[in-house]
C-alpha cells in the first residue's frame, strides 16, 4: 500500500536503482524558485519520475478557499505540498497535494468544498483521525482493473476531529481533508490518479 507521503521516496528508490545499472538516463534539477524549491526530473529506460515541490493549485482541479494560506511546516514533518508523477513498468501514478490554513471554522471550509467537489460527482463525507488526505494505492493488486473502478469509500472508524470529503473512484479521486486548527482550520487538497497497463502515461 502506498501513502501519498511516501510517493516521492518510493519512486526515487525504484528509479535510482535503475540508474545504477543503466547508463542511458538523465537527471535534470531545475533552478530554485523564490521559495527555494526545486523541480527534479529523472528519466531512465525503466521509467520516469517528476517532482515539483510547488504545485499549481489548479492541478488539484479545485480552487483555493478565499483567504487561505499555505500551511506552516511543523517540526519534523515533510513538506506540505507536492506534485509527483511516476511512470514505470506499466504503472503510472500522479499525486497533487497541498495543505493550507484558514482563520475560518471547519464548517465553512467543508461547505465550500462540498459544493466545489460536486463538479466531479456526489462527494461522500468521512469522519476520523487527521491523515492530511492520504490515499492508499495497492500497486500489486491482481484485480487492479476491477478495484480501480470502485467508488471511493471511507476507511477510518469514525473517531477523530477530521472530516474528509471524497469523490470519484479509487484510481481517480479528489479529496479535501479538514480539521480544526486553533480558532481556524487546516485543510488539504489532494488529487490522485493511477493507471495500470501497457500505456503507463496519465
Amino acid at each position: 500500500m502506498l501513502s501519498r507521503n511516501f510517493v516521492a521516496p518510493l519512486g526515487c528508490a525504484v528509479l535510482l536503482s535503475s540508474i545504477v545499472v543503466l547508463p542511458a538516463c538523465s537527471i535534470n534539477v531545475k533552478d530554485k524558485n523564490k521559495e527555494g524549491e526545486q523541480r527534479v526530473d529523472i528519466k531512465t529506460p525503466m521509467g520516469d519520475i517528476h517532482v515539483n515541490a510547488q504545485p499549481d493549485i489548479r492541478d488539484t482541479g479545485l480552487s483555493l478557499y478565499g483567504g487561505a494560506r499555505p500551511a506552516a511546516k511543523d517540526s519534523g514533518e515533510d513538506k506540505k505540498s507536492a506534485n509527483v508523477n511516476i511512470s514505470a513498468m506499466g504503472f503510472a501514478l500522479r499525486v497533487v497535494a497541498a495543505e493550507f490554513q484558514s482563520d475560518d471554522a471547519p464548517e465553512k471550509i467543508i461547505a465550500y468544498y462540498d459544493k466545489e467537489l460536486r463538479r466531479f460527482g456526489k462527494p461522500i463525507q468521512c469522519h476520523g483521525r487527521w491523515t492530511g488526505g492520504d490515499v492508499d494505492t495497492d500497486l500489486n493488486s491482481r484485480d487492479k482493473g476491477r478495484e480501480s473502478a470502485k467508488p471511493v469509500s471511507c476507511r477510518d472508524n469514525g473517531h477523530g476531529e477530521s472530516v474528509e470529503l471524497k469523490v470519484g473512484t479509487e484510481d481517480n479521486q479528489h479529496i479535501v481533508a479538514v480539521k480544526p486548527d486553533g480558532k481556524g482550520s487546516r485543510f488539504a487538497l489532494v488529487y490522485v490518479r493511477t493507471h495500470a497497463g501497457k500505456d503507463d502515461t496519465i
